[in-house]
């Protein structure tokens, strides 16, 4: 089941169910299915918290679909504070893979659940580089909160 929060000039788009949150996706129309209940809808909660600008700090239960490296970045991501940044490198120390900043950037590429795991967060050491959404989304996105 899916549910759409509007935020910006978009909507974020939540997939899951009752009890775990799957995929997340930046939309350009409202994709809702049905109504929101147990975890798909405490995740609609929380974005629309982070949606109005207020500092969260998700809490759900995700159950993203990846190699056991990926999850690794993506749990890493999740380290990082709302309206900081990171670099490749510094999530490849953090996960014990010092030199495998390049398969990090890799696994933040492939990252389906964006916002909640935040790789809009995760930046180059010379400032910011690719996002799915493109580089001025990314941008919308940091400044959002930095503000």
């Amino acid at each position: 089941m899916k549910h759409s929060v509007k935020f910006l000039d978009r909507y974020l788009t939540v997939t899951g169910d009752e009890k775990v949150i799957t995929y997340l996706d930046i939309t350009e129309t409202d994709e809702s299915e049905g109504i929101a209940q147990g975890e798909l809808l405490e995740a609609v909660n929380q974005l629309k918290k982070y949606a109005s600008g207020e500092k969260i700090n998700f809490d759900l239960k995700l159950e993203p679909q990846g190699t056991h490296f990926q999850k690794q970045v993506w749990k890493a991501m999740c380290e990082i504070p709302y309206g900081e940044t990171r670099t490749y490198g510094d999530l490849a120390k953090a996960i014990g893979h010092p030199k495998a900043f390049r398969a990090v950037g890799g696994a933040c590429n492939r990252n389906p659940i964006s916002i909640v795991q935040p790789c809009h967060r995760v930046v180059g050491v010379k400032g910011l580089t690719g996002f799915f959404g493109g580089l001025d989304l990314k941008e919308k996105l940091l400044n959002f909160e930095k503000r």
